[in-house]
């Protein structure tokens, strides 16, 4: 079994959608409308064959949490992997370079990557990673 796709509620679709085409390298289908709904969304395809939909629908309230500097309960970041240490520094130093807010790292944990966390233009928690061998 496999994780088909994830969901993610947004109020700046083409924004976000554009984010992960642009620093993911995914690949967006056309997007789809259902106007009696008032619902818009696009699926984010990525080389691994994972799937990240973005929906947006008015009467969606904004999330009143702070996750840029608290975590909470529920699914808490969405993770990248990449095939190598560097490619994790590069990415690190291109998302900053373009003005997008490093958390903590590029750094190696306790239990074998190497990886940094940023967020999203919603404030959603994301990670770059890849396993070290030492």
């Amino acid at each position: 079994m496999k994780i088909e796709h994830l969901a993610i509620w947004t109020s700046k679709l083409e924004l976000l959608k554009d984010y992960y085409v642009k620093y993911f390298d995914g690949i967006a289908n056309a997007k789809y409308l259902n106007p009696a709904k008032r619902f818009q969304s696009y699926f984010i395809t990525f080389d691994s064959g994972a799937r990240l939909e973005l929906m947006q629908r008015p009467d969606i309230p904004e999330n009143t949490n702070d996750t840029v500097g608290k975590q909470h309960l529920g699914i808490i970041h969405l993770a990248f992997e990449v095939t190598s240490m560097s490619e994790v520094d590069k990415k690190a130093i291109e998302l900053q370079k373009h003005g997008f807010k490093i958390l903590s790292g590029p750094r190696k944990t306790g239990d074998g990557y190497y990886e940094f966390e940023t967020l999203d233009p919603d404030n959603n928690r994301l990670e770059v990673t890849t396993l070290f061998i030492e």
